[in-house]
């Protein structure tokens, strides 16, 4: 029996050693507890009280787990309940895979534009993690994305070069309609709302011009949360009470701001400084860094 139990703990020691996160792989996923389509448009309805919501920018970005992957998504889900902005992308023979540059050579061992692969050429590249690191994950398609995270979380598709006709194409045949589309204007948003009204967008409303643009193309505001911007300032706060009023959560991206910041102690006196100041979504390229710095703002909730 003792010989068993040392032969376990060797195994266990062994893949650990070979980059097996014994840890994470025991951990639950924190998932998002959203079934339908009316359950989405009230976990993202501004209330007065919300409880903190994490968008994971590109999944997130820690040594070992590259953006844009699937494996990524799950680590993070492992450490705090979060949805996900996501870049969709066609290769040559018009398959939409998640990539954010319009060039493999960053986040792949690979080279060139997406555009000049197809899929199946593709899928011999690996994904870079932040550090620059080969792992052994591939590039997923949008479909795999999407069908992965019904019933643990949500993704927020950014525009990249898919036609938005494309893009409702590929929602519609998934059949998940528990989805969010990053919008950039009200026509855009426009488009959405009237191919699928069910549809949830992130919209950039960075101005009192862009509310007013928004609400005059007759989209629900149950439909939307609002993007007004990467920083806290003190503009914000007529644009939060704006939304607010009409029951709509906002949301500040750190991604291009607060988590450059060198020092984590800053980062997380910015992430905590972003929900005291009004907002109710902060998108980071660390989100499960974020997670731990707002936890003396409010329990974490279960979804």
């Amino acid at each position: 029996m003792k010989i068993l139990k040392n032969n376990g703990l060797v195994l266990m020691l062994t893949l650990c050693l070979l980059g097996v996160s014994c840890m994470a792989s025991a951990q639950k996923l924190h998932t998002l507890n959203v079934k339908n389509t009316k359950q989405l448009k009230e976990f993202f309805r501004y209330k007065g009280k919300n409880i903190p919501v994490i968008s994971g920018h590109r999944g997130g970005m820690i040594k070992g787990f590259p953006e844009n992957s699937i494996e990524t998504f799950e680590n993070t889900l492992r450490f705090t309940p979060a949805f996900y902005e996501i870049d969709p992308r066609l290769t040559k023979d018009g398959v939409a895979v998640l990539m954010h540059d319009a060039t493999l050579d960053r986040t792949t061992n690979g080279t060139g534009k997406v555009s000049d692969y197809t899929y199946a050429e593709l899928q011999k590249f690996r994904l870079k993690d932040p550090e620059g690191h080969v792992t052994e994950a591939k590039i997923p398609t949008l479909k795999e994305v999407i069908l992965w995270s019904k019933g643990k979380t949500i993704v927020n598709l950014d525009k990249k070069d898919l036609p938005l006709e494309v893009t409702a194409k590929i929602l519609t045949e998934c059949k998940n309609d528990i989805i969010m589309l990053t919008v950039h204007n009200a026509e855009q948003a426009k488009f959405y709302y009237d191919y699928n009204p069910k549809w949830m967008l992130s919209a950039f409303v960075k101005t009192k011009k862009a509310f007013k643009e928004y609400e005059g193309a007759g989209i629900p505001w149950s439909n939307i949360i609002a993007y007004i911007g990467p920083e806290n300032k003190p503009e914000n706060k007529e644009l939060f009470d704006m939304l607010h009023a009409k029951g709509v959560m906002c949301m500040i991206s750190a991604a291009p701001t607060y988590d450059k910041l060198a020092d984590a102690a800053e980062r997380a006196k910015n992430y905590r400084e972003t929900f005291v100041q009004g907002a109710d979504i902060l998108e980071s390229d660390l989100p499960i860094e974020v997670a731990e710095a707002i936890k003396s703002i409010k329990p974490q909730t279960k979804f």
